[in-house]
């Protein structure tokens, strides 16, 4: 299953199919006249002008394609593929499976698939697994080399360090304002590049006109201009995927109180930037310790971060934290030390003995005055 039906599906699809069989079937293999595939129907014979990269990925693969005639006088040249695609829909689509991503949706038809091996059809003595296997061995094996089933576009990176991809925006960070990068387009994600160094990924959008944007890209920039933080488009996204939890809201609204709108929000825009060198589960628990003990700078939710971390492992975001911090009665409340006296509380134990000024004294004793016969000798 893909997010959209375009020409990088239709590869992919073929793709995983091929796999999944272990081969490439040696005869042709039916086609309906869509737009990936064909460019233009040639009167009503079979001839057909191709899309050029379906063309070079038929070459590649070793596909045989058969086209079908298109409207009513073709319909019954692809019924049964009709039919099946109909009784898989019924049987596995019908009540609509829900889920939370396309990852698990298809991993679920990965095991319908599998499990429909020992179905039998009507009419049958055997199942379709046991005739595959007595059709296995006539698959055409699979290529060595691989075929890039994405497209490749270099966008520019506009003032509002988006890229423009099909009809939609996607944000990258902030110092590539101005260059040029390298997008590779797939189905269901898209991968930027700057030369061979992967800058972000995206999950790719459907439709057109849409944006997607990760607050962490424009974090340099909301540090400069903290009062455009609150009301960001990125901020928005962030708190609908869940990133953005209750917990930074509470923390956050604390420190404003605290420093100021502006000196609060750099200090939250600090706890982001934590993000870079830790797990989110483990910062938001480090915020929520850190909220729950009034200490309200970055260093300081490190700190208790770095110290859950250490004692418990990996830490498990507390039942609480998704509906905000604990409060006084929820619990014990998290000691918090000083960045600087935890360092100190770490160093190893002086044990040489003090330094001593003894030898020193020597210097503060008066020469005692020469003699008469001295100074006559001199």
């Amino acid at each position: 299953m893909f997010a959209t039906s375009g020409q990088e599906a239709f590869f992919e699809g073929h793709v995983h199919a091929f796999r999944v069989l272990g081969g490439v079937p040696r005869a042709h293999i039916r086609y309906d006249n869509l737009r990936a595939a064909v460019e233009r129907v040639l009167g009503f014979s079979r001839g057909r002008v191709e899309a050029d990269r379906w063309t070079a990925f038929r070459s590649h693969w070793g596909v045989e394609a058969f086209y079908c005639r298109p409207g009513i006088e073709g319909a019954h040249e692809k019924g049964g593929d009709e039919g099946q695609i109909g009784y898989f829909r019924r049987n596995h689509f019908v009540p609509v499976p829900e889920v939370a991503s396309l990852t698990e949706l298809n991993a679920m038809v990965d095991q319908w698939d599998q499990a429909d091996e020992v179905r039998r059809l009507r009419g049958r003595t055997r199942t379709i697994g046991d005739y595959f296997d007595q059709e296995r061995d006539l698959l055409r094996p699979l290529p060595t080399e691989l075929f890039e089933t994405g497209r490749w576009f270099t966008p520019r990176v506009n003032r509002f360090s988006q890229i423009g991809v099909r009809g939609n925006a996607y944000s990258v960070p902030v110092r590539y304002i101005g260059r040029q990068l390298r997008v590779l387009l797939h189905a269901n994600d898209l991968v930027v590049y700057d030369g061979r160094n992967v800058v972000t990924l995206h999950e790719r959008l459907g439709g057109r006109h849409g944006s997607r944007l990760v607050l962490d890209h424009y974090l340099e920039a909301l540090m400069r201009k903290p009062g455009a933080f609150p009301g960001s488009t990125a901020l928005e996204q962030a708190r609908s995927a869940g990133r953005f939890t209750p917990v930074h809201d509470k923390w956050s609204s604390a420190a404003k109180a605290a420093h100021g709108d502006a000196a609060g929000t750099r200090a939250l825009i600090e706890v982001l930037l934590l993000a870079r060198h830790m797990d989110h589960e483990q910062m938001v628990a480090g915020l929520a310790a850190a909220y729950r003990a009034g200490a309200l700078t970055a260093d300081a939710v490190a700190l208790e971060a770095r110290k859950l971390s250490e004692s418990e492992g990996e830490p498990a975001l507390p039942d609480h934290a998704a509906a905000g911090p604990a409060t006084g009665d929820e619990g014990p409340t998290a000691s918090v030390t000083s960045l600087a006296d935890w360092k100190l509380s770490h160093l190893p134990p002086d044990t040489p003995p003090l330094p001593s000024v003894a030898h020193y004294d020597q210097l503060l004793q008066r020469r005692p005055g020469r003699t008469a016969s001295e100074k006559e000798g001199s």
